[in-house]
């Protein structure tokens, strides 16, 4: 098992990896759209979906992987409501062959989010 951390995406803020190696495969830590140059929450669902998303794709970078090897996503939304707008901005970013996936809509995210994203993706 190898732990991945990388500055390119916000900080864990708690006891818990970014992501972690185990084998051939990655596995994220759940992310919000938080820009990690200022710490601030994007504002609306189709600006954190795109962050969380931006930060995914740094995490698999530093995991010398990418977006295009995730296997599985699972989306935590806030608003079931906003499941068009989220997996509009979604499909930007996995335009063909997309990963399975499941959406859920949750009590309440960290911060007051509206979407959280954590992905398992095969190494290069």
């Amino acid at each position: 098992m190898k732990i991945v951390s990388t500055d390119a995406a916000p900080p864990a803020v708690g006891p818990y990896s970014q992501a972690v190696i185990a084998g051939d495969l990655i596995f994220t830590a759940g992310q919000l759209g938080i820009d990690p140059q200022t710490g601030k929450l994007a504002e609306g669902i189709e600006a954190q979906t795109r962050q969380a998303l931006t930060n995914l794709g740094a995490i698999l970078g530093a995991a010398e992987s990418s977006l295009d090897r995730v296997v599985k996503a699972t989306v935590f939304l806030a608003h079931m409501e906003d499941f068009p707008a989220m997996n509009t901005v979604y499909a930007e970013f996995f335009p063909l062959q997309p990963p399975a996936r499941s959406t859920v809509e949750v009590a309440q995210l960290p911060r007051e989010a509206l979407v959280e994203i954590e992905v398992i993706a095969l190494k290069r």
